[in-house]
C-alpha cells in the first residue's frame, strides 16, 4: 500500500490501488459462509443443497423459508439464496 500526503491538509492517506494483499479476498455473498458455517454448524454446501432441493424458486420466499425453519439470521439466509441462485443462473 503507498502512503501520500494530500494536497490541502497535508493529511496521510492510503492509496488503494495497491491490491497485492487483496487479490484473495473473497467479497459479495461468499463472505458470509465462514461465519454462516461456525454459528450453525453446517457446511455451505449442505446449505446449497437444502436451496436446490426446495420446491420454492423465489429469492424472498427461499430466505423467509430459511429464516423460519433453519433459524438463519437474515443477512446468512439472504447470501446463501443469492449465491446459490446466481450459480444456478451460471454467473
Amino acid at each position: 500500500m503507498n502512503v501520500r500526503r494530500g494536497r490541502r491538509s497535508g493529511n496521510i492517506s492510503t492509496d488503494r490501488r495497491d491490491t497485492t494483499d487483496m487479490t484473495d479476498t473473497v467479497k459479495g455473498p461468499a463472505s458470509y459462509f465462514p461465519s454462516i458455517e461456525k454459528k450453525y454448524g453446517r457446511p455451505i454446501a449442505e446449505w446449497k443443497d437444502l436451496i436446490r432441493s426446495s420446491p420454492l424458486t423465489k429469492h424472498m420466499e427461499l430466505v423467509t423459508w430459511l429464516k423460519a425453519e433453519h433459524g438463519l439470521g437474515h443477512g446468512h439466509a439472504n447470501a446463501l439464496v443469492a449465491h446459490t441462485l446466481a450459480e444456478a443462473r451460471g454467473k
